[in-house]
């Protein structure tokens, strides 16, 4: 595994798009098989404004904390208006409480426990900070409290782990549902072409300019991934391990916790509709 610096910059050159004016890429020194090369933080700065939204303050890394106060300041702002979270998953979120003391800014996520000075993010809800627009899209799935946030004017999807730049997320049983998952990407399909959407900005990995085509991709390897499933359980698979043998046969043992929980929500999710599915 290849080690980032101590304090870990992502800009233009990292990525295969132009991100959006006034977005910097932040990446925490947490790189991992489940981080990729670690988490993002978004710098928002609305071009001649002097308000920032954060999305996504990462680890409680007190570097991480400083490189995105540095970040804040070299887009031209004096101060964070907002913090918000794609989800509560320590390595996007552990470092808002930090992040606010430090800034004097009120964090909000979907879920209240997570949220400082603020009230809960409401599906649909508009975000309207510095000039910046950001509309909530409720995303349950990867987990139960996961959100995506729209850059309205940059028509750019800020997707956390539901969608990565790279590779497929987890869904994360029992906090996180497949059927939920499905129904959340389904939502994000239909979103990106109505409104247009141009960009995804994700939790991990590089920012992407094909949404459309990224989130067919990701309803195809689940469709697939839940035939496999149903081939093991007919072949005999009738344990949990069993299927997870049979469908992840070379996944390396850092990622078998992950596997594992997949397979169960992919479980779960036969069950709910009615298929034969071993219970645990």
């Amino acid at each position: 595994m290849t080690f980032l610096p101590s304090v870990a910059w992502a800009t233009v050159a990292d990525m295969n798009v132009p991100p959006p004016a006034g977005a910097t890429l932040v990446r925490a020194n947490n790189p991992s098989p489940m981080t990729l090369d670690g988490t993002n933080t978004w710098v928002l700065v609305e071009p001649g404004r002097r308000t920032a939204i954060v999305v996504d303050p990462g680890p409680a890394d007190p570097d991480h904390r400083r490189a995105i106060l540095d970040a804040v300041r070299a887009a031209g702002a004096a101060e964070i208006g907002l913090v918000v979270l794609t989800h509560g998953h320590n390595d996007h979120a552990a470092g808002a409480a930090e992040l606010a003391a430090h800034a004097g800014a009120p964090v909000r996520a979907i879920t209240a426990e997570l949220c400082v000075g603020a009230p809960p993010l409401v599906d649909r809800e508009r975000l309207d900070v510095g000039g910046l627009r950001l509309d909530v899209v409720a995303t349950p799935g990867h987990t139960a409290d996961s959100a995506c946030f729209v850059l309205a004017d940059d028509r750019a999807l800020l997707t956390g782990d539901t969608v990565l730049g790279k590779g497929s997320t987890v869904v994360g049983h029992p906090t996180g549902r497949l059927a939920d998952y499905l129904a959340s990407l389904r939502t994000l399909r239909a979103l990106v072409e109505e409104r247009r959407l141009i960009g995804v900005l994700p939790g991990h990995g590089r920012a992407r300019d094909d949404p459309a085509a990224l989130i067919e991709r990701y309803l195809a390897h689940r469709e697939r991934r839940l035939d496999e499933v149903r081939t093991a359980v007919a072949a005999g698979a009738d344990t949990a391990e069993a299927v997870l043998r049979a469908v992840y046969p070379r996944v390396g043992e850092s990622l078998l916790p992950a596997a594992r929980k997949t397979v169960l929500a992919q479980l779960a999710y036969l069950r709910e509709t009615g298929e034969p599915a071993p219970a645990t």
